[in-house]
């Protein structure tokens, strides 16, 4: 169906062993695994932001009014894949898919302007090719031991008790139970004595167009002898990231082909910052991406045998913001 690149996973274990600094991208598929060590990443026009590795430079406040319009696809168009993804669930095939669109937009931003005026704890602007904003840890391995932190489940914040809704509300919760779960799976590949030390908290994100309350957990684990060290085979290991997939995980890789109908390409791929010792990576979310002269936003969300078909387009159209004020 399709090939991962194993070449290049060796090659990152390589560099990680050697404790050499690099930055790494990784497609949805791990077809496209591209690393970078430090002298290489400015003249590959890659701007990156990360809380533990930046090469940004100082920037103008924006002078203009953001123009920001999106075109997303009818709701009978969603439909067609939805269907497909209900389907599934109903015959047992999954119990969680996270479905995504694709949406043109249209702004006066360029994105490298969106890259340095939007807010999220991890950007990176890579070649005028892509753009993303994510709020959304994938991994980090820190002196041994491995953590991540699902987010599934947002809602409003405007709305009255909103933080309590959403811990409440089944279909989110649900969805954020499942979530937890898969990644703990995927964690004890590469781990032992993966617990969840955290569960359900609330963050609170600030956007341009509103703000959203979201929910996270954080799991850890201590890397396995064999894993010591090996930062392309962990990643190799747990790849795709579960909570943009779904699970159980082949299963619902095959459903996303099917309903989705579009190559999500580097949208909801990983990328990271190995220091020598420590990782922190990200799921490539809030994405935005220029094929010609088009700009398309990605953008979906989880699906479960209790979803609603307009309150799930309704989402995938709510996450096509830029969290710029």
């Amino acid at each position: 169906m399709f090939s991962v690149n194993h070449q290049k996973f060796m090659e990152m274990d390589e560099l990680s062993l050697q404790k050499v600094p690099y930055f790494f991208i990784i497609d949805f598929l791990s077809e496209n695994v591209e690393i970078y060590q430090e002298h290489e990443i400015k003249k590959e026009g890659l701007i990156i932001d990360f809380q533990t590795f930046s090469n940004t430079k100082e920037i103008h406040k924006l002078n203009k009014k953001v123009v920001w319009k999106s075109y997303p696809e009818t709701l009978e168009n969603f439909q067609t894949g939805f269907n497909k993804v209900q389907e599934n669930i109903r015959l047992g095939n999954s119990y969680l898919v996270n479905y995504t669109r694709k949406t043109r937009i249209e702004t006066n931003l360029t994105l490298e302007e969106i890259f340095y005026h939007s807010n999220a704890k991890y950007k990176v602007f890579y070649k005028d090719f892509f753009v993303f904003f994510s709020p959304e840890t994938f991994v980090k391995i820190i002196d041994g031991k491995i953590f991540t932190y699902p987010m599934k489940g947002t809602i409003d914040a405007s709305i009255e008790n909103a933080a309590e809704i959403l811990k409440n509300d089944r279909k989110e919760k649900a969805e954020h139970y499942t979530v937890v779960d898969l990644l703990r799976n995927d964690l004890s590949m590469v781990a032992d004595d993966v617990k969840v030390d955290q569960f359900q908290h609330i963050d609170f994100i600030k956007t341009q167009q509103k703000d959203l309350y979201a929910m996270s957990s954080k799991i850890s684990g201590k890397i396995k002898p064999e894993f010591e060290g090996k930062v392309g085979s962990i990643m190799q290991k747990i790849l795709p990231a579960g909570s943009i997939l779904g699970a159980p995980k082949p299963k619902t890789l095959e459903i996303i082909l099917d309903a989705e109908g579009y190559d999500r390409g580097y949208y909801t791929g990983i990328c990271g910052w190995f220091d020598g010792q420590n990782v922190d990576s990200c799921v490539m979310i809030r994405f935005i991406e220029k094929q010609e002269d088009q700009l398309y936003f990605k953008s979906g969300g989880g699906i479960t045998h209790m979803s609603k078909l307009e309150d799930e387009y309704q989402e995938m159209k709510n996450k096509i913001y830029v969290p710029i004020h």
